[in-house]
């Protein structure tokens, strides 16, 4: 049993309009002559490689660039980038772009300091010391990638997303610059904040850390739910509340961008540090199964989660509600807690997520195996407030399908 909480964070973060400006500055402030800057080519088509590349130059930092990023990156991709890499022979990766192309940015770091092959870091714990500076800029608000451990990759071959995850894979810094959000699409604006709402309400709702079922001689970065993080999930789910919907309908709203992005990132700090949970889970092999963004694979099962943890967690989802902005004067706990779980499906329609599986394109006979595959990471599912046994992730698909 754990009775002590620590806290792990990118090892600088700057929040504001115009932060990228200062990717130069910082760059050179941790030692860089040569940077690689990982980007895919929708950005550099929409211009967003220049506002970087300008200030980096204008510091004295030689440039390289990948851009071939990709959504729910694949080993193969790292390992273009890696080649790429151990070609120009960069001292700091720099990642711009949205949560895939830090992930991507996070596993080739590993893999210029360590060697091997991304598999060979899928799990926890697995990367054995520091890696290759990262400055991570992002594009998108949501994943928290630029402050968390992990990197969500896909085994294409197993049609499964794997997670690699050490506290070394932080970023040695986080430019988090809502105005590079603004050119973000409403589609991907959503998934993005639903991912974001997803990362706060499991960190909200998760085993605490006193009763984490951590394994004696096993390591995790995550640790079960402790005051930090829950202060930092109440704040974004208050952000998503007040501006998830406005920030899909105009993209130019910026006070709007501002108010996501500040979720994206207590959020990704928040889940960083107390874990992910079942929601995830079942989500790795169902994005691997089907062409899904993460967060709206994560959004359409978000509801049906929150229906399972409901009977352990009713306190706290009564408070998430309010935090989404539902009147609860008056209502008992448990009416309440109902009221949290039909904000969420309130949200996620007004935004356009998905609200059943079948819409994605998986079929009804695939259930079984999914669910099979979500058991067994235990890794996350110890996270959960329920431990659910394959059953009942299995009776979690059926209701969302």
């Amino acid at each position: 049993m754990r009775t002590t909480w620590t806290f792990n964070s990118a090892g600088q973060i700057v929040f504001g309009r115009n932060a990228a400006a200062q990717v130069g500055v910082l760059a050179r402030t941790h030692g860089a002559r040569k940077a690689l800057v990982v980007t895919d080519s929708n950005l550099v088509r929409a211009g967003m490689l220049d506002r970087i590349l300008t200030p980096l130059r204008e510091a004295g930092i030689e440039t390289a660039v990948f851009e071939g990023g990709e959504p729910e990156p694949s080993f193969a991709a790292a390992i273009a980038c890696e080649v790429l890499a151990r070609r120009e022979a960069p001292d700091m990766l720099i990642a711009l772009g949205g949560g895939s192309n830090i992930d991507l940015a996070k596993t080739v770091a590993v893999l210029l300091a360590h060697g091997g092959k991304p598999q060979d870091y899928v799990g926890d714990g697995k990367v054995p010391g520091p890696v290759v500076p990262l400055l991570a800029l992002p594009t998108t608000a949501g994943t928290g990638s630029e402050v968390s451990g992990s990197s969500v990759m896909t085994d294409t071959e197993r049609k499964v997303k794997v997670g690699i995850l050490s506290n070394w894979m932080r970023p040695t810094a986080a430019l988090v610059d809502p105005l590079l959000t603004v050119s973000c699409p409403p589609k991907v604006t959503a998934d993005s904040g639903i991912d974001a709402l997803t990362h706060a309400i499991e960190a909200a709702t998760a085993v605490e850390n006193a009763l984490f079922p951590l394994p004696a001689g096993e390591y995790t970065i995550y640790q079960g739910r402790h005051p930090y993080g829950e202060l930092l999930a109440e704040k974004a789910i208050r952000l998503v509340g007040q501006f998830l919907a406005r920030a899909v309908k105009n993209g130019e709203d910026l006070e709007a961008r501002e108010g996501m992005h500040l979720a994206s990132l207590f959020a990704g700090l928040a889940f960083s540090n107390i874990g992910v949970a079942a929601v995830h889970a079942l989500e790795y092999p169902i994005g691997g199964a089907v062409h899904v963004s993460h967060g709206a694979g994560n959004g359409l099962l978000l509801p049906y989660v929150m229906e399972f943890n409901k009977p352990a967690r009713v306190e706290t989802m009564a408070r998430i509600a309010g935090w989404l902005g539902v009147d609860t004067t008056g209502m008992s706990p448990e009416t309440a807690a109902d009221s949290a779980i039909q904000a969420v499906r309130d949200l996620r329609r007004e935004i356009g997520i998905p609200d059943r599986l079948r819409e994605l394109g998986i079929q009804e006979e695939q259930l079984p195996g999914l669910a099979q595959i979500a058991s067994g990471i235990t890794r996350i599912l110890r996270v959960n407030p329920r431990y659910p046994t394959v059953g009942e992730l299995e009776g979690i698909l059926r209701a969302a399908y």
